[in-house]
């Protein structure tokens, strides 16, 4: 059975006056449906460059993505994105941004996006608009815009970077609670983005995360993607991370194999930063 995300051999590289920049090399990463999986790693080591091809936003100098058994060659209404900042129209109120993409998707008698601002907070704030919204808000807005997409790959690069620790952590198990839900609804009707027949169970979106984060992705993924430093940046090591869901931080805390883990992490980074300087 074939994987719903397969990265095979993908490399990015860059002319440049001084010759050829290598960003990522043999990048192969095979992802089931429903999985969460993380990158994590140093800074400048080609993992938003991953996302961004997977995107659709940049063109892979090798290799390719295939998804749900369709090879991508742009960006397409099948992934969500959520970047670091929440990138809202600010002329737009926070219903209409989220509207906007639920538009591209759902027939007219569809699309409400009441219960998609609901579902991370923002019932009642969708007149609102974004420079009336503080940071964290603004970023709910923006989870709520990618999910109203109803995509089959939701697509994060460090969304919760920019926030404090408390809003941080909040929006980390709103992030969760969305996706545990996924299988516990029934679908929508599919739409002409080729999504799920309706009166199937839901699965849950398959999620693919940057972070630089070693305690967020422990408490948010199946597995943890770790990626050598650049130039020529690959996949390092993969950790699988076996704690049962859901997760609580204080039950994770009390596991012995918890910070096992996650000094097996550390560690690799570490080993990472000595062989580069």
């Amino acid at each position: 059975m074939s994987s719903f995300v397969e990265i095979a051999q993908l490399g990015k590289t860059y002319d440049t006056p001084a010759g050829p920049a290598v960003i990522v090399r043999d990048f192969t990463l095979y992802v089931d449906e429903g999985e969460f999986v993380c990158l994590l790693g140093h800074s400048g080591c080609g993992k938003t460059t991953v996302l961004s091809i997977l995107m659709g936003l940049t063109t892979p100098s090798t290799g390719g993505v295939v998804i749900g058994g369709r090879e991508i060659d742009g960006p397409g209404t099948d992934r969500g994105v959520v970047f670091q900042s929440a990138t809202l129209l600010p002329w737009m109120s926070v219903r209409d941004n989220v509207r906007l993409a639920r538009d591209r998707v759902a027939p007219r008698a569809d699309r409400d996006v009441e219960s998609y601002l609901a579902s991370v907070g923002l019932g009642g704030q969708g007149g609102r608009y974004p420079r009336e919204l503080s940071a964290g808000m603004q970023q709910r807005a923006g989870i709520a815009r990618a999910f109203a997409l109803e995509p089959r790959l939701l697509l994060l690069d460090e969304p919760f970077s920019l926030l404090d620790a408390l809003t941080r952590m909040d929006l980390q198990d709103e992030l969760i609670a969305l996706w545990e839900a996924q299988r516990k609804t029934d679908v929508r009707p599919a739409s002409h983005a080729g999504g799920p027949a309706p009166g199937r169970a839901a699965a849950r979106r398959t999620v693919l995360m940057v972070t630089h984060d070693v305690d967020e992705a422990l408490q948010l993924a199946d597995r943890i993607v770790m990626m050598t430093n650049g130039p020529a940046a690959t996949i390092g090591r993969i950790f699988d991370v076996p704690f049962p869901r859901p997760r609580r931080r204080d039950e994770l805390l009390g596991r012995a194999d918890y910070f096992w883990l996650r000094d097996s992490i550390v560690a690799f980074l570490e080993e990472q930063a000595h062989a580069s300087a």
